[in-house]
């Protein structure tokens, strides 16, 4: 699979003003299941059926370590389907 453009912006910038939209656009393009907060809920749930999981923190901006976790998470599920 070709890099994708939103991967390779966050891998090289992850002090960027990123949104937890774009946080689920990516997740979304990988096959992560998203689940919203809820009933008062601050976090935004990332699952993969490979049993990868991630919470990330709604509120903006997104903190550089959230998502460093997403991107070295993506970059192993795709070293693991090589």
């Amino acid at each position: 699979m070709a890099e994708d453009k939103l991967l390779a912006r966050m891998k090289n910038n992850p002090r960027g003003d990123w949104r937890i939209s774009h946080v689920e656009t990516l997740a979304k393009r990988y096959g992560f299941w998203i689940r919203r907060p809820g009933g008062g809920g601050s976090h935004v749930t990332l699952r993969h059926d490979s049993g990868a999981r991630l919470s990330v923190p709604a509120r903006r901006p997104i903190k550089p370590a959230y998502i460093r976790q997403l991107v070295r998470l993506i970059e192993h599920l795709e070293e693991d389907e090589s």
